[in-house]
């Protein structure tokens, strides 16, 4: 049964860094796209960042360009983000996701992790 489960999450003070890993089982995710997303109570689910399979290609939410970057590790099959300068804004459950082609669109993804809490305190 393929899984996704995100780590790295926690309680950061403003200006600080959290690396967010996703690591993959139950089938291989080297040949999809990879997404994270984020939840803030109340709201909508958020895109952040998507990187192609190959990770030649990267794309950004403008709200973190900058300040977040996306990678993946194929062999390890886990994705990454590492978030810098955070915000409390940037307080969200965050989610990583797997689709077929790379898209901000959240509903292209076909398989989903649990999420992992990120607060930023002011």
């Amino acid at each position: 049964q393929a899984q996704l489960v995100e780590s790295g999450g926690g309680l950061v003070q403003a200006g600080g860094s959290l690396r967010l890993s996703c690591a993959a089982s139950g089938r291989t995710f080297s040949n999809y796209a990879m997404g994270w997303f984020r939840q803030a109570p109340g709201k909508e689910r958020e895109f952040i960042a998507t990187i192609s399979w190959s990770g030649g290609r990267t794309y950004y939410a403008d709200s973190v360009k900058g300040r977040v970057i996306i990678s993946r590790d194929n062999a390890k099959n886990t994705v990454y983000l590492q978030m810098n300068s955070l915000k409390p804004e940037d307080t969200a459950r965050y989610y990583c996701a797997a689709a077929p082609a790379v898209t901000t669109m959240h509903q292209a993804y076909q398989y989903w992790g649990q999420g992992t809490q990120v607060t930023v305190s002011s």
